[in-house]
């Protein structure tokens, strides 16, 4: 049996723009073999505000919307120190 080496998945990066924004960015193409191993291929990585992460989408879905980082709410439960 012969396996495809075509890509199977689209390689996304995260690129930093500002300290809350960014957007992503297509860096390669990766594909999954029938052993179920991963094989990424990055042709590019951006430059700046690249923490190395890279997010695996399958052809022709796109990524989500990246979304502000926001601190978590404050807790509403009052701690009872006793």
């Amino acid at each position: 049996m012969s396996e495809s080496n075509a890509p199977t998945h689209t390689a996304f990066a995260m690129k930093r723009e500002g300290k809350k924004h960014g957007r992503w960015l297509e860096v390669g193409t990766a594909r999954q073999d029938s052993d179920g191993v991963i094989h990424l291929f990055l042709d590019r990585t951006p430059i700046g505000g690249f923490n190395g992460y890279a997010y695996l989408s399958p052809n022709g879905v796109k990524p989500p919307d990246p979304q502000p980082e926001r601190p978590a709410p404050p807790s509403t439960e009052e701690e009872d120190f006793g």
